[in-house]
């Protein structure tokens, strides 16, 4: 057996032994289904910081982010903005959500949504989306620790053995621990994942020659147009170091090829809007839920993520991506005679096997360091599964088996049933990542679009009181249905009907940015439609409240519109229409580098200005204009847990 495998072994087994010792911990705490399901609202600052950070970088930010970077270049690297775009949900929507569950005493989105628009079908819908959301995706955490122990062993350990190997113990800490298992084991899991990809990061640059040669590199690149997967764009600069055009106006992928690329500005915007849907899944109400108070709120969306991962992402995860063009990884750069090496084969047919490419051009001298690689690489795909396994398990018992089959349930059933729904969100992930490995992708590409569309419901609850109840179901339905079908699975069932005039993603716009015109347009609509004076007076309890305890204070309310100014150019310019600009503000994509202002790609440069900017927005809003500080008057609960059910204060 091969040195890096015992190694591997032997860190798997140390990371496996830290996660059950928090397994067992966490269930000792448990006592009531408050504490199984959310933690009893107790979680740390600093825990909470790394443990929602985890979640919402997945192993696809460790291991099939660079892949695209390759497969794509510069252009994609524009999707590293999610660095901001995630948390900037977190900062619109996570310390209403943990005021209004504080006051309340709620622990599932679906009791918070129910009790506000006086109605189960918004509670339904969530639980669909749930589904809907954490399977697939799941599925595809699962698949990818599977594909990355079968490569790292040799094939010794195959894919589907070891994902359900893998996934065992996942399954053990989440269902017996819950929610403060899954916060603490995801604070090493945190850790993990950024020391990950900054070492493949450094493993990368040293593998080209260091940082001068991958500029020469890229310089001699851009010099070649036609050098790169999509060829030259529309203004005829290579592909990989320019995003080409505002839109393109094509019926859709599988029908006409985009010119010069998929990633133009629209594109962008779009593809943003779904990775939003990551902090505004049922899942991260419950995370804002588990709080003692919002104190976390902003450092985990100002530095741990958009300064800290978005490092990570647009200097290491470049790196790796934009490398492995030119160390024998690309046959099209290679033809060209643009590689400087021949060091690893190609992956143009697997992108997703970059990193592993990599752990191994060091597996002879440092088999220690690529064991402990693999286990980081682990670490970032079960972390972002371990939360929605439960969530989705908290779900599934409070809104259905405790809503309509056994509303008087025992802390003790709940708590019986939520590791259930455990068992059944996993074995139904494994299954389809173990039988349908290609709807399996299709599904996960919808996973995020679909948990966007919670937009609807946060912002009526949040923000706007005239959204009523048939305003937001039937605009999350509309927006789902509008996701799907600018999907592949439904082209794929619009075929069985004759066909759509249309092909995935219409106009070069993402399917969550169509599912998102849908469901604005159908909740205007409908609640303009539905307006009610009695419904109005409830949901206006719950924004009287807001307004008294998370209103801007007086002496700021002049920066309103600036924030406004802040936020709407920076969505334009950094990853909107605006950001063809990049492309040679700073010196052409065929300048060289000595025509360009920074000593490297246009794009790139413009990226990171964008990257910073982007960091102090984020400061301006979570910090400045409060919104995501802790509130100056103190929310008061008006239930509590008290024996098996959840009681009324007395005299409240």
């Amino acid at each position: 057996m091969e040195p890096k495998v015992v190694w591997l072994f032997v860190f798997v087994a140390l990371y496996w032994a830290y996660c059950i010792f928090w397994g067992i911990r966490g269930a000792r705490a448990a006592k009531t289904a408050s504490d199984y399901f959310i933690a009893g609202r107790k979680l740390s600052l600093w825990v909470f910081v790394l443990a929602a950070t985890a979640t919402s970088f997945s192993g696809w930010t460790f291991m099939g982010h660079p892949g695209l970077i390759y497969r794509d270049g510069f252009q994609y690297a524009y999707a590293s903005f999610y660095v901001i775009t995630i948390p900037f949900t977190g900062v619109l929507f996570l310390k209403r959500q943990w005021m209004i569950g504080k006051r309340y005493g709620y622990v599932t989105p679906g009791e918070m949504f129910s009790d506000y628009f006086q109605g189960d079908g918004i509670r339904m819908l969530i639980v669909l989306v749930t589904l809907l959301f954490s399977i697939p995706y799941l599925g595809v955490q699962l698949g990818a620790s599977g594909f990355l122990f079968n490569v790292l062993t040799d094939g010794l350990v195959g894919r589907e053995f070891g994902m359900w190997l893998l996934s065992l113990v996942v399954l053990i800490y989440v269902a017996s621990g819950g929610l403060r298992a899954v916060a603490y084991v995801d604070t090493m899991q945190c850790i993990l994942l950024m020391v990950g990809i900054m070492i493949t990061g450094i493993i990368a640059l040293n593998a080209i020659g260091g940082w001068g040669p991958l500029n020469d590199a890229m310089a001699a690149l851009g010099q070649n147009p036609e050098a790169s997967r999509w060829g030259a764009t529309p203004e005829g600069y290579n592909a990989y170091l320019a995003v080409p055009g505002v839109i393109q106006w094509t019926a859709g992928l599988g029908i006409e090829t985009p010119v010069g690329g998929l990633w133009t500005g629209i594109m962008i915007l779009t593809y943003m809007f779904a990775l939003m849907g990551i902090q505004s899944s049922p899942a991260f109400s419950m995370w804002s839920f588990a709080n003692t108070n919002p104190k976390p709120f902003a450092p985990q969306q100002v530095w741990a993520s958009a300064f800290a991962i978005g490092l990570l992402l647009f200097v290491f995860s470049t790196w790796q991506g934009m490398g492995a063009h030119f160390i024998g990884g690309n046959p099209v750069v290679d033809e060209a005679g643009l590689a400087v090496a021949s060091i690893i084969p190609s992956i143009a047919a697997d992108p997703d096997a970059i990193v592993p490419h990599y752990f191994n051009l060091i597996a002879d001298q440092m088999p220690w360091l690529v064991a402990l690689l693999a286990v980081c690489a682990l670490a970032a795909m079960q972390s972002t599964g371990a939360a929605y396994m439960s969530t989705a398990g908290g779900i599934l018992t409070r809104d259905l088996y405790k809503r309509y089959l056994n509303p008087t349930a025992t802390h003790a059933t709940q708590k019986l049933f939520g590791r259930l729904g455990v068992v059944f969100i996993v074995v139904s992930a494994l299954i389809t990542a173990t039988f349908s490995e290609d709807a399996l992708v299709l599904l996960g590409g919808l996973a995020v679009s679909y948990g966007f569309q919670m937009w609807t419901p946060l912002v009526a609850i949040c923000w706007f009181p005239w959204i009523t109840r048939a305003g937001a179901t039937w605009g999350l339905a509309a927006g789902l249905v509008g996701v799907t079908f600018t999907e592949s699975i439904g082209i794929n069932i619009g075929n069985w009907f004759g066909g759509l005039p249309w092909g995935r993603w219409p106009l070069t716009i993402h399917s969550a940015g169509w599912g998102a015109i849908l469901n604005v347009l159908v909740c205007v609509i409908v609640s303009a439609m539905t307006q009610n004076e009695q419904a109005t007076a409830h949901r206006m309890k719950y924004h009287n409240f807001l307004r008294e305890h998370a209103s801007l204070r007086a002496s700021k309310r002049h920066l309103i519109p600036v924030a406004w100014v802040i936020t709407l150019a920076w969505f334009f310019f950094g990853i909107g229409p605006g950001a063809v600009i990049g492309n040679d503000i700073f010196g052409a994509p065929d300048a060289g580098r000595d025509g360009w202002l920074f000593g490297i790609p246009s794009v790139w440069a413009w990226q990171i200005l964008f990257w910073l900017l982007g960091v102090f927005m984020m400061w301006f809003l979570a910090y400045k204009m409060e919104m995501s500080t802790v509130p100056d008057t103190e929310v008061e609960a008006l239930v509590e847990d008290i024996g098996d059910t959840t009681l009324e204060k007395p005299g409240v």
